[in-house]
Formats: C-alpha cells, structure tokens, sequence
C-alpha cells in the first residue's frame, strides 16, 4: 500500500506556491549573506542555489526553464563571451577619461591586495553574487512565472525582486563610493535616496538581464554579463585608486 503522506510531496506544487515558496528563501538567504562573509557566504550560495532549482523540479520545471538545457550551452556561452569583452571596453574607456573616472573611486578598495581582488573576481563574484542571483531571478522565478504568465510577466516579477534584494547591500553605498556622495551627500536622507536609487537601478539592471536571458535561451548570458560588471568593476576600481 502506498503512503498519501509520500504521494503528496511527490505532486508538483503550482507555479505561484513554487514562486512564494522561492521568495521566502531568499528572504532568509539575503539576510544571511548580509551577515556572513568568506566561506560561510560561499557556502549559502551553493546550497540555496541547488534549493531553488529544487523547488523549479518540484514545481514541474526542467533545466531549460531555468536557462540551462545543454542544448542552448554553447549559444549562452558565445552571448556571455561577447558581452564580458563589450563591458571590458567600456570600462576601459571609462577608466582612461577624466570626466568618468571618478565613477570607479571606492573605499572599499583602501587596503585591498592583489590576492584579496582575484580572490573578489574569481570566486566571490561567480560563485557568491552571479550563481546564486542568476539562478535565482533569471533562472528559477523567471522560469516559474514564464511557465505561468508569460515572458512579460517573468521579467516584471523578477525584476522587481531583484531591485528589493539589493535594499541590505545598498545601505552603506553613499559613504562607501564619493561619487555618490557627491549626488545624496552623507546624512540619512541622502543614504535613503541612494538605497532607493540601487534598487531602481538593480531593477532595470534585472529587465536587461532577462531579456539576455530570453533572446539567448540560456542563464548563461546574462551570468556573463553579471560577473563582467561586477568583477571587472572591482578591478578597475582596484586599479585606479
């Protein structure tokens, strides 16, 4: 005889149980990357990755609703290649002007080395930001509400969650970068808008990534495009301070 209790787990669940159920782990996830760091933070991102595309599988989802059917790899790859190179050059020529230089100015470089940066861009930003954010809001929830609504809806709810999840690590963003400072100054007013500026900025950042996501086929576009911004931002950063 078979257990009802085993049978039912076995279901799949909806798609907006399946979405409410990705949210709720991810509350818990940002508040924990917000206070862990080094190995412990690596390790979130692993484990909550592989949880949300369990939650993809219970929910009915396949590997090529979260961007990741081997037969779209190498198309996804090609994207991410051409998109790390074109960030490269606008960095480059951002870095080489004066009136843009001051954008990359950051005081969470002062003291930073050189193994400490490679560390940054080699391990901590593909592992600990692009992972688990790309499977997350690209790959897991994009697909979830693709499958339900359409891609129209997939970005908008994606996007939107992707701008509130950068609400913790902005908060510190007006005193961190003087640019920023120089726009919101440095009293809790300006600390605020900045906060609320990073999040509309993460959101629109979310809609780019999701149409990569979409015209490519596959997690791995928008995941290049990710890491390039952010790791070939710190080593800009680093390089110029």
């Amino acid at each position: 005889m078979s257990d009802p209790s085993r049978s039912r787990w076995r279901r799949p669940i909806g798609a907006w149980p399946a979405v409410a159920l990705t949210v709720a782990v991810l509350v818990a996830a940002n508040l924990v990357l917000h206070r862990w760091s080094g190995l412990l933070s690596l390790l979130t991102a692993v484990v909550v990755s592989a949880l949300l595309l369990g939650v993809l599988r219970w929910a009915g989802g396949s590997w090529a609703d979260a961007g990741l059917a081997p037969g779209t790899l190498a198309r996804g790859a090609r994207w991410a290649l051409a998109l790390i190179g074109l960030v490269g050059l606008v960095y480059l020529a951002g870095a080489l002007l004066p009136a843009t230089r001051a954008l990359f100015e950051d005081q969470r470089y002062e003291g930073m080395n050189g193994g400490e940066l490679m560390l940054r861009v080699l391990v901590f930003v593909p592992v600990g930001t692009v992972l688990v954010e790309e499977i997350a809001f690209r790959g897991v929830l994009y697909g979830l509400v693709c499958r339900a609504r359409g891609p129209a809806w997939a970005t908008a709810v994606s996007s939107l969650l992707f701008g509130l999840w950068h609400v913790l690590p902005s908060l510190h963003l007006a005193t961190a970068k003087p640019a920023v400072t120089a726009v919101f100054g440095d009293v809790a007013l300006g600390a605020a808008l900045a906060v609320a500026s990073a999040v509309l900025f993460t959101a629109a950042a979310g809609v780019l990534f999701c149409e990569l996501r979409r015209r490519s086929g596959s997690l791995l576009a928008p995941m290049g495009l990710h890491w390039a911004v952010n790791a070939l931002g710190y080593l800009v950063g680093f390089l110029l301070r």
